[in-house]
């Protein structure tokens, strides 16, 4: 009875303090509390650590603690975000952290360049009237791999998406034609990127003239004027590449589209959403 009293007021008072008020030694206590095994706080704490840790792994190791909390909610265990990050802290686990990324565009040429229609406004107000372009640049043991994708500023889904070993006119016109016969835009739809020779091609001009798209472009050497697009590569390389060989091409181009089909399309959850991902968000609308 004694040890268990000093069991409850451990927050409280020193071991030391209690152990000499009731006329017992430290060392019974502490033999008796190893035998009855860890605390009810001690073992709450260790089914919220296996909790979090589950997650997290179930996450891929990509999630921080805002999204773990709604991932252990969903699951009927509701924790608040400095509980989650508390216990990750405890745990020694944490989110891929974020690199610098270098600019892909080649902008030093003749070619027609479309205004800037944006302006920086990443809102739309419903789907499939303004998409968001880009390419970057993924590298393999056999040498780079270039992604381009088309972005849905509605919902943040990745609308359309190509991969090749160069970085040709034909990259960022198959992006938009897979982009078109999945979504079926209406005519006017706002189609944005940079000023690379690639968007500004004959070729994928005639394609926007055909699907009766207007095409926007960001001004020269600014970022931010297509940061959607940018923030979507930031986020496909801290979670997906970095860290990571990829012996070939194929490996890499299947893990692309794992990630993008799979995962971020129809389960990351994404801040701008409120922490949904892109296809429950279009669902929650359309009902």
């Amino acid at each position: 009875m004694k040890y268990a009293l000093m069991e409850r007021f451990v927050p409280e008072f020193p071991i030391a303090l209690m152990a000499r008020m009731l006329e017992v030694s430290r060392s019974g206590f502490y033999a008796w509390r190893s035998r009855r095994g860890p605390g009810p706080r001690a073992q709450a704490r260790a089914l919220l650590d296996a909790r979090v840790s589950t997650a997290f792994r179930a996450a891929k190791e990509r999630s921080g603690s805002p999204r773990l909390v709604r991932d252990l909610a969903d699951a009927g265990h509701v924790h608040d975000r400095k509980t989650v990050a508390n216990s990750m802290k405890r745990q020694g686990i944490r989110a891929k952290a974020a690199r610098r990324f270098k600019a892909t565009t080649n902008s030093a040429h003749d070619l027609p360049i479309a205004p800037n229609l944006l302006k920086q406004d990443f809102s739309a107000p419903a789907p499939n009237t303004r998409w968001v372009g880009d390419i970057t640049y993924l590298w393999t043991d056999e040498g780079w791999l270039y992604l381009a994708v088309l972005i849905d500023l509605y919902s943040r889904a990745v609308a359309g998406w190509s991969m090749s070993d160069r970085m040709k006119s034909n990259l960022v016109c198959d992006a938009m034609t897979m982009a078109y016969w999945r979504r079926r835009p209406p005519p006017g739809l706002i189609t944005h990127s940079d000023r690379g020779s690639q968007y500004c091609s004959q070729r994928y001009r005639d394609l926007l003239d055909r699907n009766r798209m207007i095409c926007s472009m960001s001004r020269k050497g600014n970022c931010w004027d297509n940061a959607v697009a940018e923030s979507f590569f930031h986020t496909l390389k801290v979670e997906l590449v970095h860290g990571h060989r990829f012996a070939e091409r194929e490996t890499l181009r299947q893990a692309v589209f794992e990630y993008i089909e799979v995962d971020y399309n129809r389960t990351r959850r994404h801040s701008a959403l409120g922490y949904v991902s892109p296809e429950r968000f279009e669902a929650a609308q359309a009902a």
